[in-house]
């Protein structure tokens, strides 16, 4: 070693920039959020919202998939309703993965990815808010609404689950026109996207990349949406993820975040 090179060492690497993430600012602007949605979306409830609207839109969807070929929901649904069971297992599935799993792949975005988390965090939020506005211009009763004739039913009503749309309060304030975009597959597809980069094992792996299918059966199977809602999810989460991105990169020199955690699930 020189004598200059013993004098001058290179300096040390700047250390880096510490995360402004905060846990509980995140829970503060996710349930502020949350709880604009959820008043937007149900101030009125469906007793305000024209239920020939929404039939006619719902003609609309069917005329729509019948044109394509692909008009299946009643097939689908009448195949399974022997089984009270599955049918049960299903009315829980759609009732409760669709609120479980995205809150525990956000939560475990914050922790391990957060380099990642700002980015898929405003994603969420803007497929949300799009979902608002389909829900607003386009009301759309769902298959177990329509008429008896077209051979659908309420497996909620029929069959039982943990709530039902018909009980006091949630009957009050559920607006039950509000199937346009399918929020439950957006979210379910937003949470396989977000939770596989975490996965190692090929059954994690396998699970995740199922579950908007399971997401996609469960809708269907409980007449809740139409194909086409699905599709209309994955619509607005599309515009979502280019809105998210492109604001966590405009926004991201003033918001410096940790490095990326390894996950071995």
């Amino acid at each position: 070693m020189t004598a200059a090179a013993a004098e001058d060492p290179e300096p040390d690497p700047a250390p880096p920039a510490r995360s402004r993430l905060r846990w509980w600012k995140e829970v503060l602007y996710i349930a502020a959020f949350y709880g604009v949605y959820s008043f937007i979306r149900n101030t009125q409830g469906s007793a305000t919202v024209s239920a020939a609207h929404a039939f006619a839109n719902a003609r609309e969807i069917i005329r729509l998939e019948e044109a394509a070929g692909l008009y299946f929901e009643e097939g689908l649904q009448d195949a399974f309703l022997d089984s009270r069971w599955f049918i049960q297992f299903w009315n829980l599935f759609y009732g409760t993965f669709h609120f479980v799993v995205t809150i525990v792949a956000l939560v475990l975005l914050f922790r391990r990815f957060p380099a990642r988390y700002p980015r898929w965090r405003n994603t969420l939020a803007a497929t949300t808010g799009l979902a608002l506005i389909g829900f607003a211009t386009y009301p759309l009763m769902p298959p177990r609404l329509l008429p008896t004739a077209y051979g659908f039913v309420d497996t909620l009503a029929d069959y039982g689950g943990l709530w039902s749309f018909e009980s006091g309060p949630v009957a009050q304030v559920s607006n039950q026109y509000a199937a346009m975009p399918s929020l439950h597959f957006a979210w379910s597809t937003w949470s396989a996207l977000v939770l596989y980069p975490m996965v190692r094992h090929w059954w994690s792996c396998a699970l995740v990349l199922l579950y908007p299918v399971a997401t996609l059966f469960a809708i269907v199977v409980t007449a809740n949406h139409y194909w086409l809602d699905a599709a209309g999810g994955a619509l607005v989460l599309a515009v979502g993820s280019a809105t998210g991105f492109a604001l966590a990169a405009a926004t991201a020199p003033h918001h410096p975040v940790g490095q990326v955690v390894p996950n071995r699930a």
